[in-house]
């Protein structure tokens, strides 16, 4: 489910320029994803959301962890959300070459360990986009 997220996060960086997740409550049933966009995506943007995670997952990347220093953190790689009180030494999650983030969270070795992703709601209201998903 922690992989999946990733993933969702970056379809979602990709498609519509926004930040990752504001916020996410990432269970082993279901999940969800807080995101700010300026408007509500139609139908069709979120099958299009649903269909690339899905591609993204079939592609059976490598998920790996390195580590490394604050200084040595790729440029791409978004710390606004790491605590203050983080180590100077971080750990750097990379599902293959779709996506990299600074993460503690529990992860698949590959994609193909994910299953398939479904959005099972979503709700827009004042900027945020709520995306309530499982894993089949």
């Amino acid at each position: 489910m922690h992989t999946a997220e990733h993933i969702l996060n970056q379809t979602m960086v990709r498609m519509f320029g926004c930040p990752r997740s504001k916020n996410a409550h990432i269970e082993r049933k279901k999940s969800k994803c807080d995101y700010l966009l300026p408007a509500c995506p139609t139908a069709d943007q979120m099958q299009d959301i649903e269909d690339k995670v899905n591609e993204v997952i079939k592609q059976h990347l490598p998920v790996t962890v390195e580590f490394c220093s604050r200084e040595e953190v790729p440029h791409d790689v978004d710390l606004s959300k790491l605590p203050e009180e983080a180590s100077d030494l971080l750990r750097i999650v990379k599902v293959g070459n779709y996506d990299t983030c600074a993460c503690i969270g529990t992860h698949v070795n590959n994609t193909s360990e994910i299953g398939t992703f479904k959005i099972i709601s979503s709700d827009f209201e004042n900027g945020r986009l709520r995306i309530r998903f499982k894993l089949s």
